[in-house]
């Protein structure tokens, strides 16, 4: 069995080399072949990725958060060879979701011995310039991608407490802006949004920043996406939704609305959307959904 061990290219710390060597240890210690690969870019670490599919890589370890899971994906859709993540990340919404454990290098060797195989749906982003992206778990526009901004410029703390402190900095200037959203649904039919939006989320998980369930009923098998749509209130109103948004039970609140659908174009002035934590492009974008494109190993 060849496996290669993908390590997050902008990442440094201790934590992911401790877990990364114990993870390679682990399978090599039951004769598997382990390769790791370091990019020195998300675009190096793709054609790293490629090359080790094209060379008959039996399995992908990926050491990092979302936004690695990410870029491994985009390289990985569609070939059938299946994915484990080594949550070592700030946000590792689609590790967790899986059952995996953070900075567990065993856990992950283990799945990748006796793991099941599955597939899941992956969103996909469609650029105005006829570019196109992947993601895994939620695509965020409005506050949310604000949030993201700030916490992938904070250093301190770690994990989903970085979260929580960009999402209480940025609620100061919070305020909604004009979308214009075209709804595709399961049907075929079309629906229109036009209104102020404090933040405009589609989800092919349920889960972003660190175990927020902003789209509480997604399902990454279902071959739809989940769009939670948040108006605006007053600031006194809409800090107390976010206990509940942190329960995920926000779905009841009059602001909040979710729908399933097919597809969504979203058109919004100004506003940068972010996927799996990291910016994917400026609105307008149409975001669609792959049905089954990835495999993955569960543990």
């Amino acid at each position: 069995m060849d496996v290669a061990l993908l390590v997050n290219p902008a990442a440094r710390s201790g934590a992911q080399s401790t877990a990364t060597l114990r993870c390679a240890e682990r399978l090599r210690a039951h004769g598997v072949r382990t390769t790791v690969l370091a990019g020195g870019s998300a675009s190096e670490s793709t054609d790293l990725l490629r090359r080790a599919v094209d060379a008959g890589a039996d399995a992908v370890v990926v050491a990092g958060g979302d936004g690695t899971v990410r870029i491994a994906a985009e390289a990985l859709a569609h070939t059938g060879v299946p994915l484990a993540p080594l949550p070592v990340g700030t946000g590792n919404d689609l590790a967790t979701s899986l059952g995996y454990r953070e900075r567990d290098g065993e856990r992950t060797a283990r799945a990748v011995l006796n793991g099941a195989v599955t597939a899941i749906d992956l969103g996909r982003i469609q650029r105005a310039d006829g570019s196109a992206a992947l993601f895994t778990t939620v695509l965020a526009s409005g506050f949310d991608a604000k949030v993201n901004d700030r916490a992938n410029r904070m250093r301190f703390p770690r994990g989903r407490s970085r979260y929580t402190f960009a999402l209480l900095i940025e609620f100061a200037r919070l305020r909604g802006q004009p979308f214009h959203l075209t709804l595709e649904h399961a049907d075929g039919s079309e629906e229109h949004v036009d209104e102020d939006l404090v933040m405009a989320a589609l989800g092919n998980g349920r889960t972003y920043g660190g175990g927020i369930p902003i789209c509480p009923d997604a399902s990454r098998e279902d071959g739809l996406l989940d769009l939670t749509l948040v108006r605006p209130a007053g600031r006194l109103r809409l800090l107390r939704l976010l206990p509940r948004v942190y329960r995920g039970t926000h779905g009841a609140v009059p602001e909040v609305s979710m729908r399933r659908v097919r597809a969504v174009r979203m058109e919004a002035t100004g506003v940068t959307a972010y996927a799996d934590g990291d910016p994917v492009g400026p609105l307008p974008l149409r975001v669609d959904v792959l049905p089954g494109a990835l495999a993955v190993i569960t543990p």
